[in-house]
């Protein structure tokens, strides 16, 4: 029997695959600080119990991480919920070994303390797992003073007991990317990610970012970044996707990492994919990420009505959402619009202007999701609580479970205003425009065009598309098969 001090466990078995990126930073962090580390990938796994039991059989960790990436799949009405999965994962492995076994990742990290409460769990980190897994496993073999680990939940006589988040301030990254196989990632699922930043200052009421990675912009140094990106390069992932919240916020920090990648050549060797704020972004910008070899920019624009945006939170209006298509065509850079429709305040004639609007200024795609999740300590649950009352009460929230409300389940609110049938409504304003990914209906939520599911999850079309040799951001990968 192999004793090792920990090992990481991928629970993600969403398809297309997505390579676990959380898991390479944490290996190779713990690897680092001079501990023994193995990871068992059941996501590139045919029986994943027989996986589990093969390695269990013949290694003795002294603790093992599951990785959470995914609550759910955030898609209304479809409202996939990972949770039951986690647990039959947890029970399978409480079978096979007595080591402890702690949670991380950023689904986990939305609802801490609630998910070591429902899984019975001895541990789990809030936050960057890099550093806190060390820092875990020297006082599990140490002299246990858990209140020193960052990020740390914990039990202590049945109670749950928390140290809070896990935000340091200086982000530091490993850079080597080679605790998991990338390579079969990058050719079953079209793509590789990677992190520049962590964290988010904007008060947008509905996101759950700054819950799992902090409040505060916490950038990697550019010249770090870069070192990554030519690991993935060696290993012969070209296409990449960085995984911030808003690649250009802080504004200055999405400079920097471009110049970094110009000036070592690799605009020229891989082609990269970004979420980002409609502000800030300009000339400038534009094109130093079209240098730096962007290929294309998935923009958090939501709407075009200006009483929805402030509704939401967001700083941007409608001039700034066609500037921001015009930089794009103008750098050749493709562009996708999300949008999310049916939160407050939202109506018949704010959906129609908002779909008009879109069709005008001529994305390459837009992608209208129905439905906001709501997150708990979110401020769309003080403003719907405050403007409609207790949520178990509320008419508009929309899930597939009984009982009271419970926010770790996926749970849905789309403004009364919208009716009974909000996504016929929308059907309607689209009428068939292939700019657009439908949003499906609760009533006939079957999808028979190819490319127009929006839902990634267990996307056939997608995965179809990969294997033919489909290489980017899914988005853009759907779009091309719609056209």
């Amino acid at each position: 029997m192999c004793s090792i001090m920990l090992v990481l466990i991928n629970t993600n078995t969403m398809r297309p695959p997505i390579a676990p990126i959380g898991i390479d930073y944490v290996a190779g962090a713990v690897r680092k600080a001079g501990c023994e580390v193995d990871v068992v990938d059941l996501c590139l796994s045919n029986e994943p119990e027989m996986t589990l039991r093969q390695y269990f059989a013949t290694h003795d960790p002294k603790l093992v991480g599951l990785s959470l990436r995914n609550v759910d799949d955030c898609f209304w009405p479809s409202a996939a919920w990972f949770i039951p999965d986690l647990m039959k994962t947890i029970a399978s492995i409480r079978n096979m070994t007595y080591a402890p076994i702690v949670l991380g990742g950023v689904g986990y990290s939305i609802f801490a303390e609630e998910i070591v409460r429902c899984t019975d769990v001895e541990f789990g980190i809030r936050g960057d797992g890099e550093w806190s897994m060390a820092a875990l496993l020297k006082q599990l073999l140490g002299s246990r003073r858990y209140e020193t680990v960052p990020g740390l939940v914990w039990r202590i006589g049945g109670q749950v007991t928390a140290s809070g988040g896990a935000w340091p301030e200086k982000l530091q990254l490993p850079t080597e990317r080679d605790a998991v196989d990338n390579l079969t990632y990058f050719n079953k699922g079209g793509q590789c990610g990677l992190e520049t930043k962590r964290g988010c200052n904007r008060q947008c009421i509905y996101c759950a970012d700054p819950l799992a990675k902090g409040c505060a912009p916490r950038v990697r140094e550019p010249a770090e970044v870069a070192d990554e990106v030519e690991s993935l390069l060696k290993q012969g992932v070209d296409v990449l996707h960085l995984c911030d919240s808003e690649f250009n916020i802080p504004y200055g920090h999405a400079i920097a990492v471009c110049e970094e990648f110009i000036r070592r050549g690799l605009g020229d060797k891989v082609q990269w994919y970004t979420y980002m704020a409609v502000t800030p972004f300009d000339s400038g910008l534009a094109e130093a990420m079209k240098k730096a070899g962007c290929a294309g920019i998935d923009f958090t624009g939501d709407s075009a009505n200006d009483s929805v945006l402030k509704s939401y939170g967001h700083p941007h209006g409608k001039d700034d959402l066609e500037l921001a298509v015009k930089l794009c065509k103008d750098n050749d850079i493709k562009v996708m619009i999300d949008l999310l429709l049916g939160g407050p305040g939202e109506t018949p004639d704010s959906v129609k202007e908002t779909i008009e609007f879109m069709k005008k200024i001529d994305p390459d795609c837009a992608g209208p999701a129905l439905g906001v999740r709501i997150y708990p300590n979110t401020h769309i649950v003080r403003l719907l609580e405050e403007t409609e009352g207790d949520l178990n009460e509320n008419p508009n929230i929309r899930r597939k479970y009984t009982g009271r409300i419970d926010l770790l389940k996926p749970t849905f609110y789309i403004s009364p205003h919208l009716g009974p049938r909000p996504a016929e409504l929308v059907h309607q304003c689209i009428a068939s425009d292939k700019r657009f990914f439908e949003p499906l209906s609760e009533f006939a939520p079957e999808v028979v065009e190819a490319g127009s599911d929006y839902n990634y999850n267990d996307n056939a079309d997608l995965e179809q598309a990969i294997k033919n040799g489909a290489r980017g951001a899914y988005w853009h990968i759907l779009s091309k098969l719609r056209s």
